[in-house]
């Protein structure tokens, strides 16, 4: 799996995959640990089958700097573990969830069943504090977005877009089909650290008949 660079304006520079799978996304995620505190990097970014690396100052030699993340890629463990297990209990009333059966072909239990009993990995964050893009849902699932998105979704929404799932943090606009909703706090300034989940980490839904 060849690791390339780029720089991102004078400040940044992004490493990139030329493939993408979920043990390469998790060496990734690896990787992304072995570089944090490294001197001249700020911050450790990972995005879908990339890393972007903050530079504290435009005068980081970029080229040394990729090179050695390139250097401690070439020993990335052969397995990599998932992260963290989080259990999320969830109200599977969302107002898509008929829409998301329909296009399916399934019904409203099987849309629930095949949701609930997946595995997750949150691949990177992003859109907003606290929001996780998860990988590993069943591709029966899978489902364009909105055409017109919502001007409100409401904190806690789980939701569907294209073949990943997630939840929102808070209320916000949004595009994803909301199949159900949680209570389980997502980002909190006053923990450390303040999301709940982070790259790498692993999520299955529970069924809540509340």
């Amino acid at each position: 799996m060849t690791l390339n660079w780029s720089a991102l304006g004078d400040r940044a520079l992004v490493l990139t995959l030329n493939n993408n799978d979920t043990l390469s996304q998790r060496q990734l995620h690896w990787l992304a640990h072995q570089l944090c505190g490294l001197s001249g990097v700020s911050e450790t970014v990972p995005g879908m089958g990339n890393l972007t690396l903050i530079l504290t100052s435009p005068l980081v030699d970029m080229a040394t700097l990729a090179e050695h993340a390139i250097a401690v890629w070439a020993k990335r463990p052969a397995e990599a573990s998932p992260g963290k297990l989080h259990k999320i209990a969830v109200r599977y009333k969302g107002p898509d969830l008929h829409q998301v059966a329909e296009y399916a072909g399934l019904s409203e239990e099987d849309v629930i069943s095949r949701h609930s009993q997946a595995v997750y990995e949150v691949s990177f964050v992003g859109f907003m504090p606290g929001f996780a893009y998860l990988t590993g849902m069943d591709k029966r699932l899978a489902m364009p977005r909105r055409a017109e998105p919502r001007l409100q979704v409401p904190s806690g929404a789980v939701a569907i877009a294209g073949q990943q799932t997630g939840i929102y943090p808070r209320q916000v606009p949004g595009g994803w089909q909301i199949i159900g909703y949680t209570d389980q706090p997502l980002f909190d300034v006053e923990q450390t650290p303040p999301a709940l989940l982070q790259p790498g980490d692993q999520i299955q839904f529970e069924v809540s008949r509340d």
